[in-house]
């Protein structure tokens, strides 16, 4: 049974870059029928940041990347923080050390900076592995007996894996193919600390064996590490699991990985939800008004496409065309202009209903009451030229406020000496027009101009300028009907005033 892991750190908001890990190993689980896991990976106590933890998990919430397993929804394999799996971690420590794929170092920071210095003053890189652990303080040169002394006294000490020497790794990745690297060309990562926590290294290995985890699906910047990986598992003797390393996320503009700073300066947010840091909010997408069905379609085409054109898929749909094996080596680059455009396209597929429930918040909040069917028509005539619900108001306050002015420029030019008497014409015309509907309106007020042999423009921009204020907005008679005779009349009223 396939079963993956979404493994984040909770040392802030999570990035964007995050959130696609997490969907793709939740689009790969649910391909193959398999469970999506959720593992908070705190061993490093030290950047751990309080609410990070509960952020993610909203965040994933939020998004629909609902977890099988995981912080909340405990299993068989549960705890789910690494924190709480503490004394796991030290036995399968000791039995690298057993074995001779690991041992005790107990150099001091001094001491290896020491080392380093003298490297680089022949030109060279200081490298803890076969070349130089030999040299160093650790259980591989001291006696038996003094590292038993120093152990029993309480001497600080790391435990490190031993890496082999002069060997050709081949490595596998579904992805990016097959990977040879040189054994001797690694160091002897440090698997357990001093403070009695185990590293990533170690930590992430023994989780993902104890939880079964059949395929790790990570970013890039853990492709370094995936020698490591292998050669643990085989310490282990236990079976490992199949690699993808996904591509980077790159800034829209210029090189480099996309970051918080990006998006700080060029407008745009990088994190799922609001994040609060150092007393500043954040904003996030959910924040900014994007729709999460939005950004999860934005996400999946950063780097992965099934081979054809289109571009809005579903989730279900999202589902059945995900596969690895088409994934991009290649960085995808970040469009903050293509997320704009994927929300806009599902505000417009969104029924008015549900897009006016979300609008009357914003009217109640401006201290504007109306019916809830009259603003789901409203939201009808406006959203196509919308990308968030935000933007409804500026698109539709003419529907429930009345202008209190008037595009100056649109009156320079359309107001001309005949415009006041058509303009009363048009309202003797609106108030006799038994069958208040937009149809029936422009039917009448047509059958006017034919009468009085006026054309479009001396009728129409006025018209709007009287109901709007400016020359935009919906179909003229759309708005008629929907603000009704009353208001209509009085607006024309109002604009016949100011320009006596």
């Amino acid at each position: 049974m396939v079963r993956v892991r979404f493994a984040p750190s909770p040392t802030g908001a999570l990035h964007i870059g995050g959130v696609r890990t997490a969907l793709f190993n939740y689009l790969f689980a649910k391909k193959h029928g398999g469970d999506f896991l959720l593992r908070i990976e705190d061993t490093d106590q030290n950047r751990y940041v309080p609410g990070a933890e509960q952020y993610i998990i909203n965040s994933l919430n939020w998004l629909g990347l609902t977890y099988d397993e995981g912080v909340g929804k405990e299993g068989k394999h549960a705890p789910y923080r690494q924190s709480e799996r503490k004394p796991l971690y030290k036995q399968y420590a000791d039995a690298l050390i057993e074995n001779g794929w690991a041992y005790y170092a107990f150099d001091t920071a001094e001491a290896l900076d020491i080392a380093r210095k003298e490297a680089e003053a022949k030109g060279e890189t200081f490298i803890y592995n076969w070349a130089t652990r030999d040299t160093l303080q650790n259980s591989l040169s001291l006696s038996a007996e003094e590292v038993q002394q120093r152990l029993q006294r309480g001497d600080e000490y790391v435990i490190r894996f031993k890496m082999p020497h002069n060997e050709q790794l081949k490595m596998n990745d579904m992805i990016r193919g097959e990977v040879t690297i040189d054994t001797s060309t690694l160091d002897d990562k440090v698997l357990f600390k001093s403070d009695g926590m185990p590293t990533y290294h170690l930590a992430n290995i023994v989780d993902d064996h104890l939880m079964e985890i059949t395929h790790v699906i990570r970013g890039e910047e853990w492709l370094p590490s995936m020698a490591l990986h292998l050669m643990l598992y085989r310490a282990f003797g236990w079976q490992a699991p199949a690699f993808a390393h996904l591509p980077l996320i790159l800034k829209p503009v210029g090189n480099g990985k996309l970051s918080k700073r990006d998006g700080i300066k060029l407008g745009f947010p990088v994190f799922p939800m609001d994040w609060t840091e150092n007393g500043e909010t954040l904003k996030g997408f959910s924040g900014e008004g994007y729709f999460p069905e939005a950004l999860i379609n934005f996400l999946a085409l950063l780097g992965w496409n099934p081979g054809n054109d289109e571009e809005i898929f579903s989730m279900e749909q999202l589902i059945q065309l995900f596969d690895l094996e088409k994934v991009h080596k290649a960085g995808a680059r970040f469009d903050p202009e293509k997320i704009k455009w994927f929300n806009h396209q599902y505000l417009q597929m969104k029924p008015n209903g549900e897009l006016a429930t979300l609008f009357q918040k914003d009217l109640t909040e401006r201290g504007v009451t109306a019916p809830i069917a009259t603003v789901e028509k409203v939201v009808g005539l406006i959203k196509e030229r919308a990308s968030f619900v935000s933007d409804f108001w500026e698109l539709s306050k003419f529907f429930f406020e009345a202008p209190t002015q008037y595009d100056e420029k649109a009156i320079k030019k359309q107001w001309k000496e005949q415009t006041p008497t058509i303009v009363k014409e048009v309202a003797e015309v609106l108030q006799n027009t038994a069958n208040f509907t937009s149809i029936a309106l422009e039917e009448a007020v047509k059958q006017y101009m034919e009468t009085k042999g006026l054309g479009f423009g001396q009728v129409m921009p006025p018209l709007r300028l009287a109901l709007v204020g400016e020359l935009k907005g919906p179909h003229i008679f759309d708005i008629i009907e929907v603000i009704g005779k009353e208001e209509t009349l009085s607006r024309l009223d109002a604009i016949l005033s100011a320009e006596k």
